[in-house]
């Protein structure tokens, strides 16, 4: 009978009913997004390492069923390109997933976004890299998603003749999931429940949509018949239908989501829409936790609400709202985490599952107190408000006789809020504990390149090379190689140093050189270490070493001439210190190296836009195989990366829930008083007035809301931070900026709110229902 009263009752029955199930249906689509999350992650993995190119220094004996590879990654304008060079040993070669064949010498394989990037108009310098002809698209079993930039290059002789190869006899390997460092594990749980509870939220208060107009309906019902019980059964069945139908429209809405999903990008990173799919268990909580929530919700509200055939008793003066039970959420969250302070480390309590959701449902039971104390707190504050404008006054008087309904309105930013200062306080001590400082000199160069030399003449050809690259204005480049006693002089084991080869220029960059510098001389640089600082002048060395970088029976020995002289450590433009046996190309033949590694420290001209893809092309032109990075003065852990982007993504969906809901609850609210808006223009009253008024009545509880949200978010992070031992801070200017964002979330949406009240107060709105 309840159900047939939302849709058969009428006009009133069936606007609420809708205004539930859109507004049920956001929040229902954003959690079966959110339910996917485990399925787009294990498939993510999963196709990430079945494609895994990696033997793991396991050396594999060429065959027919083996293939030799070089790892040939780059990037483009910031985006990371994944390239493998391959070429077959014999007929039967394994395959990548997402390729039927391997590509032959001068052909490509390409993942469509990267086709799609080689064919846009601004891509020539990538086109000139990856010159090969594309002859295959990378299937999606060998993507990690629709803008994965992956390609398969086939592969020559003279390709591998420089840099890193190895072979593979098959792809993939067998995955071991790692624990999450206690930091991360704790941010992860806290991100989970800050941004799933506000979608919570507001279903809950979907469902209470119309309350004021349903009450009166079941009031007529009385006048039928119907005894207290019978109009509350009537009441939940009600609830109920517009809940199911809120399922109905929340599928719709994911699926809309899912076809089009593939198209979106969000802090790079894109999903398959065969990959956004619910998990069946999470699924079905979800179809038994709405409607049931909108029940019990139901219930709960009209116990205090006495309907009598003649009208409802809430009419009257409101019970005021006590405080003792709203400070038990909060108090027995707290009672939940504060046992845990100190002790969140991997062997403490962060290790089990129970721990696990005792933080998650004490950080529930404090986000829902903050938001449980809202209503009270905006009920005290403005029974003591009084006089003012006129549109003050209006606005006030609207609170003083029904502030719930605005409380409820402001509860998911405040809840959101609150744990996104929570959040942010984690998040600030977490990016600390997984960022460091790498101690490059940007000053002194801003990209590095290195490759594995066949031969040491390598490093003039590339520093050359480099210098005649457009946007270069400097190169330090030099050949280093590992050399060690010879064999007949071992002892016990084999000492080792290492030699640098370069021009002078160049070594006054990496050490520091006192008095004169010719072609010729040869430098020593003190280590402190007996057992690395064997090298001496008059001192034989060995230039030739096994794959184990052990003395072999045929040395190429090599005598540290006598007038070598000691230079002082300088901190190179990588930050970090060179050692051993400094020469220059006269003193010694670069080409006696055995498989140098050659590296160039690259100076770049800031005017020159792509002066970074530049050098990228010539490395590639040089050295296939040649890696090139950019400098950075920090760097952060993968993993926190990956927790980062999610949280964005997450933070973003979670946000335009938030205004799509704020809209949908403000358009309620409009609704309900429809009629005393027209009414009061009527008598005269100013729509400027009244519109000032519906902004000042929503900017009172936001006010409230987010100063409660900056108290409770403040505080759970302390406790949080407590929890991994990390002192308590508070950045207020993110503070404040996560408030201003609140509010001009709040700010918009009453904008957006402005035409259906210009709307509403036409005198339309004064005929009887």
């Amino acid at each position: 009978m309840g159900a047939r009263f939302a849709f058969t009752g009428g006009r009133e029955g069936w606007v609420r009913a809708v205004l539930t199930a859109v507004g049920v249906g956001l929040g229902a689509a954003l959690l079966l997004a959110a339910a996917s999350v485990p399925e787009i992650m294990a498939n993510r993995d999963a196709r990430g390492t079945e494609r895994s190119a990696s033997n793991f220094g396991q050396e594999v004996t060429p065959g027919p069923g083996t293939i030799e590879v070089g790892q040939a990654n780059t990037e483009y304008r910031g985006d990371g390109i994944n390239g493998l060079l391959v070429r077959a040993d014999g007929d039967e070669p394994p395959v990548p997933p997402g390729l039927s064949e391997l590509p032959g010498p001068g052909e490509m394989a390409v993942s469509p976004a990267l086709r799609k990037l080689l064919d846009s108009p601004d891509a020539e310098l990538l086109r000139e890299r990856l010159d090969h002809r594309i002859t295959a698209t990378v299937g999606q079993e060998g993507l990690l998603g629709p803008s994965d930039l992956i390609y398969y290059a086939g592969a020559t002789e003279e390709d591998f003749a420089t840099g890193h190869t190895y072979r593979l006899d098959s792809f993939g390997y067998e995955a071991e999931s790692e624990p999450l460092p206690a930091e991360l594990l704790l941010l992860v749980i806290i991100i989970c429940v800050v941004l799933l509870l506000p979608v919570m939220t507001f279903i809950g208060t979907a469902v209470r949509f119309g309350g004021e107009r349903r009450d009166r309906r079941l009031a007529a019902l009385r006048l039928v018949g119907a005894d207290g019980r019978m109009v509350r059964r009537i009441a939940a069945g009600e609830a109920m239908a517009g809940a199911l139908l809120g399922l109905a429209v929340g599928a719709v809405l994911f699926l809309l989501v899912r076809t089009s999903i593939e198209s979106v990008v969000l802090f790079d990173v894109s999903t398959f829409a065969s990959d956004l799919r619910p998990s069946p268990l999470l699924a079905a909580l979800i179809v038994l936790a709405v409607p049931a929530s909108a029940v019990v919700v139901t219930l709960l509200v009209l116990r205090g609400v006495v309907i009598e055939p003649l009208g409802v008793v809430r009419s009257a003066v409101p019970r005021r709202r006590r405080l003792w039970w709203r400070l038990l959420l909060p108090g027995l969250g707290l009672a939940l985490l504060l046992p845990m302070v100190g002790g969140w480390t991997e062997d403490g309590p962060g290790s089990g599952d129970w721990e696990t959701y005792q933080v998650a449902a004490g950080t529930v039971l404090v986000l829902t107190g903050v938001a449980g104390l809202l209503p009270w707190l905006v009920e005290s504050v403005v029974h003591r408000m009084s006089g003012g404008p006129v549109p003050w006054q209006l606005a006030v008087r609207r609170l003083q006789l029904s502030s719930g309904t605005a409380a409820r309105a402001v509860s998911g930013i405040t809840v959101a809020v609150a744990g996104a200062i929570a959040i942010q306080m984690l998040f600030a001590s977490a990016e600390a504990q997984n960022t460091k400082e790498t101690g490059h000199d940007l000053s002194r160069a801003q990209m590095w390149a290195s490759v594995s030399a066949g031969e040491g003449g390598l490093a003039r050809e590339l520093t050359g090379r480099f210098r005649a690259t457009e946007g270069v204005t400097g190169v330090i480049g030099y050949s280093q190689s590992q050399v060690t006693e010879p064999k007949a002089e071992v002892r016990e084991s084999p000492r080792y140093t290492q030699i640098t080869v370069a021009g002078c220029a160049t070594l006054r960059e990496l050490i520091t050189i006192g008095g004169r510098c010719e072609d010729g001389d040869t430098f020593i640089t003190p280590t402190g270490d007996e057992f690395e600082q064997f090298a001496r002048p008059g001192t034989t060395l060995d230039l030739r070493t096994d794959e184990n970088g052990e003395p072999t029976d045929d040395p190429l020995l090599w005598t540290v001439p006598e007038t070598a002289r000691k230079a002082g450590y300088r901190v190179d433009p990588l930050g970090g210190r060179q050692f051993g046996v400094f020469a220059t190309p006269s003193a010694l033949d670069v080409n006696k190296l055995q498989e140098p590694l050659v590296m160039a420290d690259v100076r770049l001209d800031p005017r020159v836009p792509d002066a970074a893809e530049h050098v990228r092309n010539t490395m590639v032109e040089v050295a296939p195989l040649g890696e090139v990075y950019t400098l950075r003065s920090t760097v952060q852990g993968e993993r926190f990366t990956a927790i980062s982007r999610a949280l964005f993504i997450g933070a973003t969906a979670t946000l335009l829930l938030i205004g799509a809901s704020m809209i949908v609850s403000t358009l309620e609210q409009l609704r309900e008083r429809r009629r005393l808006l027209s009414v009061l223009v009527a008598f005269g009253t100013r729509r400027r007035t009244l519109a000032w008024s519906v902004l000042w009545q929503t900017a009172v509880p936001v006010t409230l809301g987010l100063a409660l949200a900056a108290v409770g978010g403040v505080g759970l992070g302390a406790v949080l931070l407590k929890m991994v031992n990390t002192p308590v801070s508070v950045d207020w200017s993110s503070l404040g900026l996560m408030t201003g964002v609140g509010a001009g979330l709040v700010l918009l949406v009453t904008l957006l709110s402005l035409p259906p009240l210009w709307r509403m107060m036409r005198p339309d709105g004064l005929r009887t229902e």
